[in-house]
């Protein structure tokens, strides 16, 4: 194991995390101006709707079904009585189906912003750059499918839910797990990973602002009573 592999998939897994927590926690104290998802439906509406709808239900599906396919430890799905070839299957469906979703809506959402010249002039380079940064992680993860379904046996799963395990517990040894797997699989990692890096400086910090407001649904009725 060499020592760009170290670093990669050993150190600059808490790299992006920190930049990640530190970053948000930064920009909401100081620039809480932008703290926003910078809407442009004002300027055009277009296919905003379906592909908003398409993208944030592919991505928020691909988002959670990563954290239980590789967090859930293998043990529950042995005692469960889930093969590991059964559940790379099911990772592999369920998966294909969300990352087509999500893929259709981000390609309505690129084709509607730069094909209208008043959209196009308001993308920033950090709008571009999170658009085309998640389209190509996407891509990648899609592309994942084809490689997985020609060896069944559930093996390289195995390993990527080890690597992802002995990260979040924060072992030393994660990076050995992955040594050997498809440069296709470690190139999709990087790019999901340096996402959270780049997450902090886009409007991809609106994300925050969705999970705080699920706590109204525990807030007590506002009442409003007439004159």
């Amino acid at each position: 194991m060499d020592y760009l592999h170290q670093f990669l998939f050993g150190i600059y897994p808490y790299i992006a995390l920190a930049i990640f927590l530190l970053g948000s926690l930064i920009r909401f104290d100081r620039e809480q101006y932008t703290w926003k998802s910078e809407s442009t439906q004002v300027l055009h509406q277009g296919s905003l709707r379906a592909g908003s709808i398409m993208f944030h239900v592919g991505i928020i599906g691909l988002f959670f079904g990563h954290m239980a396919g590789l967090l859930t430890p293998v043990w529950v799905w042995d005692t469960l009585g889930v093969s590991h070839g059964l559940k790379q299957l099911v990772a592999m469906v369920a998966g294909g189906v969300m990352g087509l979703l999500c893929l259709a809506g981000i390609v309505l959402l690129l084709v509607r912003r730069f094909s209208n010249e008043r959209l196009r002039h308001a993308t920033t380079f950090k709008d571009k750059i999170v658009l085309l940064w998640i389209l190509a992680t996407l891509l990648l993860g899609l592309s994942s499918i084809f490689v997985s379904a020609g060896h069944m046996d559930g093996h390289m799963m195995v390993l990527l839910m080890n690597w992802a395990q002995h990260i979040v517990t924060l072992r030393g040894d994660a990076a050995a797990f992955i040594v050997d797997a498809p440069l296709l699989f470690k190139l999709h990692l990087f790019m999901g990973m340096s996402l959270f890096v780049i997450f902090p400086f886009t409007r991809l910090v609106h994300v925050w602002s969705g999970f705080g407001a699920l706590t109204y649904l525990g807030r007590a009725y506002q009442l409003v009573r007439s004159r």
